[in-house]
């Protein structure tokens, strides 16, 4: 049998953007400033190519080498970008959005199902070994989450700042989509989530 497969998700530290609760998809906002207590012993994280990852990682992990890949990016909201529920719930598009997110995109993004195949790409693309940290935004981790406990995308809560660790028996039932053995959550920061 394999040694077990450990995938650790970071959810990136809050924005200016995020405070406001807006919609923010691919717009390259920083971080706010946040404390941590950093980990100097991780040497390799992944994470998306955006600033508020990157530069998680970095205060989390700074001696750690950081990989980026664009297809961990959060869902591209298209018109919607850095707009909030507030400015746009009267527009029946993005009703009929809330309402089915897996068929339906923002006018100019991406659909659920186009984020999920895109981040189901760069799980695929990691390298030969069995435990990996990586920094995210809140949809992809939450449609991880989701995957891996075998339960809705509504029901998966990722704050900023935590990080979620999931178990699986091998690298060969993760890749097989099997439900994670293990599960728990833990803040790294100190609670900025609103």
């Amino acid at each position: 049998m394999d040694d077990a497969f450990i995938i650790h998700l970071i959810r990136h530290a809050p924005t200016a953007g995020n405070l406001k609760k807006q919609y923010i998809g691919w717009t390259d906002e920083p971080v706010l400033p946040f404390e941590a207590v950093a980990d100097f012993r991780t040497k390799k994280v992944w994470g998306s190519d955006l600033q508020r990852c990157r530069q998680t990682a970095e205060k989390l992990f700074p001696y750690a080498n950081y990989t980026a890949d664009p297809d961990f990016r959060e869902c591209h909201f298209g018109d919607w970008e850095m707009k909030t529920y507030e400015e746009l719930k009267n527009e029946q598009r993005y009703r009929n959005w809330i309402d089915n997110p897996g068929k339906l995109s923002p006018p100019g993004g991406e659909s659920f199902s186009k984020l999920a195949e895109r981040v189901d790409k760069a799980f695929g693309r990691l390298p030969e070994g069995n435990e990996f940290t990586i920094i995210m935004h809140g949809g992809p981790l939450r449609y991880m989450l989701a995957c891996a406990r075998g339960q809705e995308f509504q029901e998966q809560i990722a704050l900023h700042g935590d990080c979620h660790t999931l178990v699986w028996s091998s690298r060969k039932a993760f890749e097989e989509r099997a439900i994670c053995t293990s599960y728990s959550a833990a803040p790294l920061t100190a609670n900025v989530n609103t």
